[in-house]
């Protein structure tokens, strides 16, 4: 007797080939039979291991979302229909399901497909994401547009739970529940955003997932009274069903809020979400599905560390390590161990995160002083002002946020913090390029929009020891005090130059009376300058070498330094607009008379946003590398 086949058997057996290859484009899914649809998410779950493998990405998030996006999917028509993502991260099964799968080979590099979704990309992208917290706005405009326009389509935000800890979120379900028009959002909740979910919100949640026998009994209840012919009943027990709910299901605070809610539901159960969808696209209101999901499913390494694969690099998939194996340490690596010195020191001194305790280098402060780390969750702007709290009732707070991060938090920072001239330390990662993940996170407006603060000091250190340096300093200051350092290993050369960190005052790492050009860079662009002193130089130009330290306040000494020469080249990470160079440039034109006033290279970004790519190929693009840099200068001198 022959043995009975597998389901997975069956499944193939029903058209040869995997399932993948049949999806070209927008819609193809709902052309897969229900019995296959197992079989796809298994294809695509092994197609983004293989892939991110090799090219790096958000692995973990999306590993989670795989049922939840078939679902969507299944369920609407695209593009006609709209999905915004929150945060946007986890948008790859919806890019192969939108006909993408090559765009795979060159995902987050130059030139190739965004780990984001972008409206240019595809007309099946309906809101570009990056940041977190905004797609319920997003969503609600949408269908405040499509009433408008008189049109007739769905509109669904997709948030997660550590994105739903953001104030705009909830001033955007705030206004979402005076809406007397159909919008969905789903909630997608892992109990894991990067760093661990904390507070209220994330406890409320945990008590929402003891309630599915709740929504199993009630759904079984009704289909027996239907079957039975007893649709008074029914109707007597939906009026009693809020009622119910609030002895059952604690709290219920979307409905309170006037939200329709369903859930907790699979969110790996296809079928299921596909009915709550149908469900919720007939309600005129704006309607909650809350889903349950596991981040990294179906990759035991991203299950057992979810944070270390948010934003994975190329890894082994048999074992899921790094391929690359990192040798020295990076400025997050100096700044967490500077942070646990310290701290030993300064009883004072404490630190905050914003749902980046791994990424900011916070862990081990944590692990060693948890009574003073805070992680306030994403809430960037809440962090601000929490720090300056503590600041104001005598702690001193180091608050350590992506540069590109910081940016939501602009008015606290001015009113909150330095309005009052409080001494809370900002410790800014990832600033200036920082590749893969483009536009959204690119670190290159903070020197621009710090500076423009009264009271704000503004530092950037040429190398890990000036890392140090700085940050023990702005913990001496009774200001506030920002240090931005980039992404990447910290730079150990010219370690012998190690001035003492003076209040606005410039490093001359190498001078002479008599320069031609004088080289003036500002943080990450001291190594760069650094190759260009040495090739000038050798070439019989006569060169000065000026690590700038403070973009606020600037050091009006480097005017006196740089008279008379004929060319003076300030090297800046950061925008032009509102920079170091336009800073300096005024500089000059106050204290340089103009027969004796260089000709200035402002050597910036350009006013733009920067896509996504390896930070060396963007540097080329935007002439931000030693050799475009030579040969601007050699343009200029001629």
């Amino acid at each position: 007797m022959a043995n009975k086949k597998t389901d997975s058997e069956q499944i193939i057996a029903m058209e040869d080939g995997p399932i993948l290859d049949r999806i070209q484009g927008p819609n193809d899914i709902k052309k897969i039979s229900k019995e296959e649809y197992p079989l796809l998410a298994a294809e695509i779950r092994e197609f983004l291991i293989n892939s991110i493998s090799e090219t790096g990405g958000h692995l973990a998030s999306n590993l989670g979302a795989v049922e939840l996006t078939m679902a969507l999917h299944l369920s609407l028509d695209l593009p006609n229909d709209k999905i915004v993502w929150d945060v946007g991260h986890q948008s790859y099964t919806h890019k192969l399901l939108t006909g993408r799968r090559e765009g795979f080979q060159n995902l987050r590099k130059y030139g190739g497909m965004s780990g984001f979704p972008k409206r240019k990309e595809s007309d099946c992208d309906a809101f570009d994401t990056g940041h977190s917290s905004t797609s319920i706005s997003a969503g609600l405009g949408l269908v405040e547009a499509r009433e408008l326009k008189g049109e007739d389509h769905t509109v669904v935000s997709v948030i997660g739970d550590g994105s739903l800890t953001g104030g705009m979120a909830f001033e955007a379900l705030n206004n979402a529940a005076k809406l007397r028009k159909n919008f969905i959002i789903i909630l997608n909740d892992n109990n894991m955003s990067i760093s661990e979910n904390v507070g209220g919100l994330s406890n409320y949640l945990n008590s929402l997932r003891t309630a599915e026998k709740y929504l199993d009994l009630k759904e079984g209840v009704y289909q027996s009274l239907m079957r039975s012919g007893n649709e008074s009943m029914v109707r007597t027990l939906r009026k009693a069903k809020s009622t119910v709910k609030q002895m059952i299901v604690p709290g219920m605070l979307f409905e309170d809020m006037g939200l329709t809610y369903l859930g907790p539901i699979d969110g790996h159960d296809v079928h299921k979400m596909m009915r709550a969808i149908r469900y919720a696209k007939r309600v005129k209101s704006a309607v909650m599905i809350h889903v349950l999901t596991e981040k990294g499913k179906g990759y035991s390494p991203a299950e057992k560390h979810p944070s270390r694969f948010h934003g994975a690099e190329p890894f082994d998939v048999a074992t899921g390590m790094p391929k690359k194996v990192r040798e020295k340490a990076n400025y997050t690596d100096v700044f967490s161990t500077m942070m646990c010195k310290l701290a030993k020191v300064k009883p004072e001194m404490v630190a905050v995160s914003a749902a980046m305790m791994e990424g900011t280098g916070l862990k081990r402060f944590a692990n060693m002083y948890p009574d003073r780390f805070f992680d306030v969750g994403i809430a960037e702007e809440h962090a601000v002002t929490f720090a300056a709290g503590l600041a104001a009732g005598g702690m001193r707070p180091v608050v350590a946020i992506y540069s590109s991060f910081l940016q939501r938090a602009y008015d606290q920072i001015l009113h909150d913090v330095c309005l009052q001239n409080l001494p809370v330390v900002f410790a800014i990662d990832r600033a200036g390029l920082v590749g893969s993940d483009g536009e959204t996170h690119q670190g290159i407006f903070d020197l621009s929009y710090l500076s423009s603060i009264p009271n704000m000091t503004v530092m950037a250190p040429k190398n890990k020891w000036e890392l140090a340096d700085m940050l023990e300093f702005a913990l001496e200051q009774e200001s506030p005090c920002a240090i931005r350092y980039p992404r990447g290993t910290a730079y150990d050369g010219l370690k012998e130059y190690r001035d003492p960190v003076a209040m606005g005052k410039c490093e001359v790492l190498f001078k002479r009376d008599d320069a031609e050009i004088c080289l003036i860079a500002v943080g990450s662009m001291v190594k760069t300058a650094e190759e260009l002193y040495a090739k000038l130089e050798a070439e019989g130009h006569k060169c000065m070498l000026i690590n700038a330290r403070f973009v606020k306040p600037i050091d009006p000494s480097m005017a006196e330094y740089v008279r008379g020469s004929s060319l003076v080249v300030t090297l800046e990470e950061n925008v032009i607009s509102g920079g170091f160079g336009e800073q300096f440039r005024e500089l000059l034109d106050e204290r340089v008379p103009a027969e004796v006033r260089p000709k200035q290279l402002n050597v910036s970004l350009p006013d733009a946003y920067v896509e996504h790519g390896n930070v060396d190929i963007l540097k080329k693009e935007v002439e931000l590398d030693a050799e475009s840099i030579y040969y601007r200068i050699l343009e200029a001198l001629n």
